[in-house]
This record gives C-alpha cells, sequence and structure tokens, in this order.
C-alpha cells in the first residue's frame, strides 16, 4: 500500500464515523449531548478534509471526488466506522472503542516522517483526547446506572465488539510504510488499548465481552450492506447535480 492509499484510508475512516454521528443531529437525548455529538462529527469532518487534502498532494483525487464520486467497493474505511447505530448505547459502545484506539494511534503518528500526516496527527490527538473523556463518561454513565441503561450498554458493546480487532490489523502492504516511519504499527498499540478498555468497562460495572468473533475487509473495499445506503444518503446531491456550484 502506497502512503496515499494509507492516506486516504484514515481520511475515509473520519469521514463515515463523521456521518455516522451527523445523524444523530436532533435526535440526542438532550441539547447538549445533540451539540456535543455534532461537535465531534465536525471534528471527523475536519480530519477527513485535511487528509483528503493531503492525499490529493500526493497525487490523488480532490476531497469532493474522494467523498462524493466513489462508490462503496472503492471506500477503504474500517467496518467498524460503518456500523449503523440507531441506539444510543451503541452510538457511544462503538465511539469509545474507536476513541481509545484514536488517542493512542494519533500519538504514535506525531512522530511520522511525513511532516504533512505528523502535523494532522497532532490536532487528531488533542481532539481524540476529549472524545475519549467524553465517550467514556456515557459508558460510565450508562453502565452504572439503571438496570435498563447497564443491560443496554453491555448488549451494545457485545453487538460491536468484533469490529474492534480490525483496528489493529497492518494490511501486508503497510509493512514497508511502518517500517520507514510513515505509520505506527497498530499492533503494537492492542495492549494499551486493551487495559484501557478494561479499565473503563470495569469502573462501568460492565464485563468485557468474550471476544470470539471478528470481521475484516474494509481496507480492501469488502464493506457491510450499511454503507451503500449510507453513501446513498451522503452523496445524493452532488450525484443529482454534478459539478454544481453551491
Amino acid at each position: 500500500m502506497s502512503l496515499l492509499s494509507a492516506v486516504v484510508g484514515l481520511a475515509d475512516d473520519a469521514l463515515v464515523l463523521g456521518h455516522r454521528l451527523s445523524e444523530w443531529c436532533g435526535k440526542a437525548p438532550f441539547l447538549e449531548e445533540d451539540l456535543a455529538m455534532a461537535n465531534t462529527a465536525l471534528d471527523l469532518l475536519g480530519r477527513a478534509r485535511l487528509l483528503y487534502g493531503h492525499a490529493e498532494k500526493l497525487g490523488g483525487s480532490n476531497e469532493d471526488e474522494y467523498a462524493f464520486l466513489r462508490d462503496a467497493p472503492d471506500f477503504t474505511n474500517l467496518l467498524i466506522y460503518e456500523l449503523p447505530a440507531s441506539d444510543f448505547a451503541t452510538a457511544y459502545a462503538r465511539q469509545l472503542l474507536i476513541d481509545v484506539f484514536d488517542e493512542l494511534y494519533f500519538d504514535a503518528l506525531q512522530g511520522s516522517q511525513d511532516d504533512t500526516l505528523a502535523g494532522i496527527a497532532a490536532k487528531s490527538y488533542k481532539e481524540a483526547v476529549y472524545h475519549v473523556r467524553h465517550s467514556s463518561a456515557w459508558l460510565l454513565r450508562l453502565g452504572d446506572g439503571t438496570d435498563e441503561s447497564h443491560a443496554r450498554m453491555q448488549q451494545a458493546l457485545e453487538d460491536v465488539w468484533g469490529y474492534h480487532l480490525e483496528l489493529f490489523e497492518n494490511p501486508s502492504a503497510d509493512v514497508s510504510l511502518v517500517a520507514n516511519g510513515a505509520l505506527p504499527d497498530r499492533a503494537v498499540l492492542k495492549a494499551a488499548w486493551s487495559e484501557r478498555v478494561r479499565e473503563l468497562v470495569e469502573r462501568a460495572t460492565l464485563t468485557v465481552p468474550a471476544g470470539n468473533w471478528s470481521v475484516a475487509g474494509g481496507r480492501t473495499g469488502v464493506h457491510t450492506e450499511h454503507l451503500g445506503f449510507l453513501l446513498a444518503e451522503m452523496q445524493h446531491l452532488p450525484r443529482t447535480y454534478p459539478g454544481v456550484n453551491w
């Protein structure tokens, strides 16, 4: 995998999750949380734009073409990012797993030999620190809340757990990028991530899922059926009115 492909993959992750969070706008439990979820979505959209901009400088397309003019098999986001989350507990179970990973990953990526990527990582790391605080607060609030909120959060963790393993897979084509210092080794982050998540889950009086299943394929364009529906909504206007200036 070239650095261009790796950067686009990171951008796709941020764009797709940002869109998923934006779907909660107007639907969160109360106004402040509505704004919080929207602000996190904007952070992710901003990250995606920076990464797509870097991809263009590396010889790729522009950000609009990446976001609006590709079909599902052309996207390389990991599968956990595209999962729908119609339940609030599911939204934050997924968010916590990703936020903890992001904090570790972008901290490490600040040391990238690619200066632009290191700069994007520095900004993303600062945002991820706050994202972890917020998602972990909801894990604790729901897990150690009522019987119903506890049961829903435990089930949410069970539902998304197997998707997290893909976060720590280094595609074989990434080996040279890791070796030359352009990207951090995802596998190395697994132990720290597991310890941090385990601590938070147990503080919330929840149980870490057994983890006896996993999925893969996102980086190679193999996606769930959910991504196609997401793109149909996200890309509707640019596809209906191609080339229009807003």
